[in-house]
C-alpha cells in the first residue's frame, strides 16, 4: 500500500482517496499485465508542466517562468532477467525496446519507443548498466494538452533508470537535459528545455538558459491559491495535426536574425544593434523573422520582470506582465494560428471568448508551443464557475482544465509492499 503521507506530500492534500485508487490500480495493471507478483515492485511519478513566463524563450538561451502541476504519470516497475525493456502504456500499444539496438531511427521519430531509447542511449554513454525491465504507465497529463506529456514521460523514464541502475547519481537538471536529448536526437523534435527542466525540478522555478550546461534555477516561494484566482489551461481542440514543422521554423527564423550578429542565439546579440539593423534584416531575412525576434527581447526581458514581481508577492503586476506576453505571442512570435489556415484557428477562438468573459479581470495569452495547443487563464475565483461553464459550451466539456502546482517534481514515490 502507497504510505498516505507520501501522497499528501506530492499532491498538496487534494483528494488523497483518488491518488491513493489511481496507484492502487496501477499495481494491480502491471501485475496483470507482466504476470507478476507485487514482490520488488518499484513506483514512480513525473508530473505536467505549466510554462507560467517566457514564450519561445528557452530555445534561444533566454528566461522561463514554469511549474509542476497537479496532473503526473504515474509507473509500477519490475526486473525482468532479460535484454530487454518493455513498457505498457495505458491505451497505447507495448514498447519494446532491446538494450543492443539504442541507435537513433527516423522511422521512430515521434513515437514513444524513440523517447525511451534515447533516455537509454544517454544514461549508457553516461556508464549506467541497464538491465531488461516491465513497466506500467498511466496518465492524466492529456496528450496535446500543452502540458508536456511527452517531457513528464522522458523524467519518468530517467528517474526509474537513474533509481534502479544508477544510485540517483544523475540530478533533476541532468535528468531534463537527458530528456531533451531523447526528444531532440531520437524522436526528432527540436525542443528546448523547459519542458523537462520544470517536470524534473518541480515547484515554480525561474530558469535562465544563458548558459545551457549550467542552467540557473530558482525556486519562487509563491502560493497561487492565496491570490482569490485559479489557474485554467483550456483545452481548444484543434486538429493535432503534424506541427514540426511550424514549431521548427520559430528557433530557426530567430536563429537567422542571431546568425547575422554572428552569435548562434538571439540571447547573445545586443537588443539595441538589432533595431539598428531592421532595414536590413527585413530584406535579407523577411519580416516574421524580425517580429519574431521582436518578441524575444521583449518576452526574455518580461519573463525576468515576471519572476521579480512574484518574488515581491505584487500578483496585479504579475497579470499585467501575462496579458503583455499574450499580445506579443499572438503578434510578434505568430504563433497561435497556423500558416496559411483560415478556417482553423482554435487557439484564436479560445483567446476571443477569454477577452470577452474576462474583460478587465484575470489574464489569458497562449500557452506553450501555440498553434493548435492550450490557452492559459488566471481567473477570479468569484467568476470561476461562469468561466468554465461559458467556456466549455462553445470548446467541449471538459475543455477547461482547473489546476493546482505540485511541490515535487519527478519521484520515486515511497512505498512499503
Amino acid at each position: 500500500m502507497i504510505k498516505r503521507e507520501e501522497l499528501e506530500k506530492i499532491y498538496c492534500n487534494q483528494n488523497k482517496d483518488f491518488y491513493l485508487s489511481r496507484y492502487i490500480g496501477l499495481i494491480n495493471k502491471f501485475k496483470e499485465t507482466f504476470k507478476k507478483n507485487s514482490n520488488n515492485i518499484r513506483i514512480f511519478s513525473a508530473p505536467g508542466r505549466t510554462e507560467i513566463g517566457g514564450n519561445h524563450t528557452d530555445h534561444q538561451h533566454g528566461c522561463v517562468i514554469a511549474a509542476s502541476v497537479n496532473l503526473d504519470i504515474i509507473a509500477a516497475v519490475g526486473l525482468n532477467d532479460e535484454n530487454i525493456i518493455r513498457i505498457q502504456s495505458e491505451g497505447y500499444p507495448m514498447d519494446i525496446i532491446n538494450l543492443d539496438e539504442l541507435t537513433p531511427n527516423k522511422n521512430e521519430y515521434n513515437q514513444a519507443k524513440a523517447l525511451i531509447k534515447g533516455v537509454i542511449a544517454k544514461f549508457k554513454e553516461l556508464g549506467c548498466n541497464i538491465k531488461g525491465f516491465d513497466c506500467y504507465t498511466t496518465s492524466n497529463v492529456l496528450k496535446g494538452s500543452g502540458l508536456s506529456s511527452s517531457a513528464a514521460f522522458e523524467v519518468l523514464i530517467g528517474n526509474i533508470i537513474n533509481s534502479l541502475f544508477f544510485e540517483n547519481k544523475i540530478s533533476d537538471v541532468d535528468i531534463a537535459k537527458i530528456g531533451q536529448y531523447a526528444e531532440n536526437v531520437f524522436f526528432g523534435k527540436p525542443c528546448g528545455l523547459m519542458d523537462q527542466m520544470a517536470s524534473s525540478v518541480g515547484g515554480i522555478i525561474s530558469i535562465d538558459f544563458n548558459d545551457t550546461d549550467n542552467p540557473i534555477i530558482k525556486k519562487i516561494d509563491f502560493d497561487f491559491s492565496k491570490t482569490g484566482y485559479a489557474l485554467c489551461i483550456i483545452d481548444s481542440g484543434a486538429d493535432h495535426a503534424d506541427l514540426t514543422d511550424e514549431y521548427a521554423a520559430i528557433p530557426s527564423e530567430m536563429e537567422q536574425i542571431a546568425k547575422y550578429f554572428g552569435k548562434e542565439y538571439l540571447r547573445q546579440v545586443e537588443k539595441e544593434k538589432f533595431y539598428a539593423e531592421i532595414p536590413i534584416l527585413r530584406k535579407q531575412i523577411g519580416d516574421r523573422a524580425v517580429l519574431r525576434a521582436v518578441h524575444f527581447f521583449n518576452e526574455n526581458e518580461r519573463a525576468m520582470q515576471e519572476a521579480k514581481v512574484l518574488e515581491k508577492g505584487d500578483f496585479s503586476k504579475f497579470l499585467e506582465l501575462v496579458k503583455e506576453s499574450g499580445y506579443s505571442s499572438y503578434m510578434y512570435l505568430q504563433n497561435v494560428c497556423v500558416s496559411g489556415s483560415s478556417k482553423e484557428q482554435s487557439v484564436a477562438i479560445v483567446l476571443a471568448l477569454c477577452n470577452e468573459i474576462l474583460k478587465n479581470n484575470g489574464a489569458y495569452r497562449v500557452h506553450g508551443g501555440g498553434f493548435a495547443g492550450t490557452v492559459q487563464a488566471f481567473v477570479p475565483i468569484n467568476i470561476l464557475k461562469e468561466f468554465k461553464e461559458k467556456i466549455e459550451k462553445i470548446i467541449g466539456l471538459d475543455s477547461c482544465h482547473i489546476l493546482s502546482i505540485r511541490p515535487i517534481g519527478g519521484t520515486e514515490v515511497e512505498n512499503n509492499f
